[in-house]
């Protein structure tokens, strides 16, 4: 068997000591949850596979932490660390200069960030056959972190639990949350599920590769023979896909993508207002990262993974999560480098990638469960034009409603005639569109994804229904703000 590129010096017996006693490793014991503003650990899901979490208490000055929500945030790749760039770059308390963030959702929520699949940021592997290689084994193992986490914080089991995405991440909440609504169901995990929010989410791999070629033609990024190029590689991965030939669509995907940067001045794939680093740049200034590529990594999963994990894991964040933040948590492996593993966690996923889990989002919301769509107005790997593709592939009887109803204006300064969003929803189903931003929808539009968190989450009255708490945004608001519906 071959062993892991970084493994885990520890003693078993002292992983397995907390665990016994209901907790992970890193958990603080003693100290009264109220008083405990963070608390981080590791949970065994797997042999050989560690799990590593970090918990922040909400900072409202107002409300004690169980009358908030609690979301737990998924990055994507996969291989992005939720704990790192979630944590440092879009949501969490402090930016990567370990300045606070004014737009932070800890106003609002508790946040609990966690390194998945295993192997992604500080989760780590002993052996190379622990790594999770579709999204059944990746659901399975969030199970197990899931039931762990709420067994030993059991203050959290009433509060409203939402989970919020991005990018793979959203493919992979998917598949998490109806596993979760099934064991919440069956008495196996206890929390008070209420939702899923999937931003910018490679839902419909093949939806998203399609409509490239018209999305950059409509906004002069490409010309009548890009247009072309663009459109007959698409079609070529629609072939594979349509055929169950997920592998080769991974190969005909990266090629699409070259294909793109050939005919749009390599055109930025998480925000089409700007250019990526050429790839051979990308390799100079990312030679002293942490992140091992496998030696016969083949040249296809090489360029994906530097255009959408390595991005993840550039200079600045890097040195701050291996420099102070690791310094800080004390527990992590001395084998164990943030990112380490990254690229290994994304190719060891090569044949899920281009599977698309429409299907788990039908299911979804046949079960009642909400489900919230956002996307980035000037996104491009996930724009929002295939974002709509797949929804209108949706089965679920309420399309035919959804469709029908108009979208309300957002405007995330209620002084401002500036739009900065619109809104739609249904029942519990719910999307949004959100002008401005690219891929990273709270990196670029910080205020406007603070504001549609605490819709999503129905800040105004949880657990009440949704039409009075819409009538009390819109009157705070001039704009007729819609959320989502409340958890039946």
């Amino acid at each position: 068997m071959e062993l892991a590129p970084r493994s885990c010096p520890v003693p078993r017996w002292l992983l397995l000591f907390p665990l016994l006693l209901g907790l992970s490793v890193g958990a603080v014991i003693n100290l009264p949850a109220e008083e405990a503003k963070e608390v981080w650990g590791y949970v065994t899901v797997r042999k050989d596979a560690h799990m590593f979490w970090w918990l922040y208490y909400t900072t409202n000055s107002y409300k004690n932490f169980l009358e908030l929500p609690l979301i737990m945030w998924l990055q994507g790749g996969p291989g992005g660390s939720g704990t790192g760039f979630g944590n440092f770059e879009e949501i969490g308390p402090l930016n990567s200069d370990l300045k606070p963030r004014r737009t932070t959702w800890l106003q609002a929520a508790s946040l609990l960030f966690v390194d998945n699949p295993v192997g992604t940021g500080f989760s780590y592997v002993n052996t190379s056959d622990a790594y999770a290689k579709d999204l059944a084994v990746v659901a399975s193992d969030m199970m197990v972190f899931l039931k762990t986490f709420f067994d030993s914080h059991s203050e959290f089991q009433t509060v409203p639990f939402y989970i919020f995405s991005e990018s793979y991440g959203g493919k992979m909440a998917a598949g998490i949350s109806l596993e979760l609504y099934k064991a919440v169901k069956q008495g196996t995990i206890k929390c008070n599920f209420s939702g899923v929010a999937l931003g910018d989410s490679w839902i419909s791999p093949v939806d998203s590769v399609l409509s490239w070629g018209p999305y950059l033609y409509s906004m002069s990024l490409l010309d009548d023979v890009g247009l072309a190029e663009v459109s007959a590689i698409a079609e070529k991965v629609l072939a594979a896909v349509n055929s169950g030939h997920y592998k080769e669509a991974t190969e005909l995907w990266s090629e699409a993508e070259s294909i793109v940067e050939k005919n749009a001045d390599n055109v930025n794939f998480y925000n089409i207002l700007t250019k990526s680093t050429p790839n051979l740049a990308m390799e100079s200034s990312l030679e002293f990262m942490p992140i091992h590529m496998p030696i016969h990594m083949p040249t296809h999963l090489r360029r994906l993974s530097q255009r959408h994990v390595r991005r993840l894991h550039q200079g600045t964040l890097s040195q701050l999560m291996n420099g102070p933040i690791r310094k800080k948590l004390q527990i992590i492996p001395q084998d164990v480098s943030w990112g380490g593993q990254s690229s290994y966690v994304f190719t060891n996923m090569e044949e899920d990638f281009m599977k698309p889990v429409i299907i788990f989002v039908d299911a979804l919301l046949e079960a009642g469960i909400n489900v919230t769509v956002y996307n980035g107005q000037l996104d491009l790997v996930v724009d929002t034009m295939g974002q709509e593709a797949w929804l209108r592939k949706l089965k679920w009887p309420g399309l035919s409603q959804f469709s029908q109803q108009r979208w309300k204006a957002l405007y995330s300064d209620p002084k401002s005639s500036e739009t900065s969003a619109f809104v739609k929803s249904y029942k519990n189903l719910c999307f949004f569109w959100i002008l401005g931003a690219g891929h990273m929808v709270p990196s670029d539009r910080g205020d406007m994804a603070l504001k549609m968190m605490k819709l999503v989450t129905q800040q105004e009255g949880l657990g009440k229904q949704a039409e009075p708490w819409r009538q009390t945004q819109e009157r705070a608001t001039d704009a007729g703000a819609v959320g989502n519906v409340a958890h039946p």
